[in-house]
């Protein structure tokens, strides 16, 4: 311990990290890390208002563990995924499991995006807008 030189056997053997195959965009913001929200849109006019997948409201997780039920109406300003996660957290035994919820909601949206080769955001969209009259 009392060298000051660096005559390790473990030092001798560190190589540096391999670079990244994929250099990630700053600027980007996608769901998860895979799905991005840029060219997601509402098709139903009367739904843009309601259903926030807009700049201000892209997040990497659906957690922004944001008080969005103190204000009448400012739930509209919650990111859509993250509604539907805090919509499954319901009947008793998934009380307060948010995390549990999150990554349901990323297998359903790694499922959906296997099956049909489309951004599973735009298809949750398009699901919401067939749910109303």
């Amino acid at each position: 311990f009392g060298s000051s030189g660096s005559s390790s056997p473990r030092a001798s053997r560190r190589t540096p990290p391999p670079a990244r195959a994929v250099a990630m965009s700053t600027t980007e913001v996608k769901l998860f890390g895979r799905w991005s929200y840029e060219d997601v849109y509402v098709g139903d006019l009367s739904l843009t208002d309601y259903v926030a997948c807009g700049k201000s409201t892209q997040t990497f997780l659906p957690h922004t563990q944001g008080r969005y039920q103190k204000k009448a109406f400012r739930k509209a300003l919650c990111p859509i995924v993250e509604r539907l996660c805090c919509s499954m957290m319901m009947h008793g035994r998934n009380n307060g499991k948010k995390l549990m919820a999150v990554r349901i909601v990323k297998h359903a949206f790694e499922i959906i995006h296997l099956l049909t080769d489309k951004n599973p955001l735009q298809v949750y969209v398009d699901a919401v807008k067939n749910g109303g009259p």
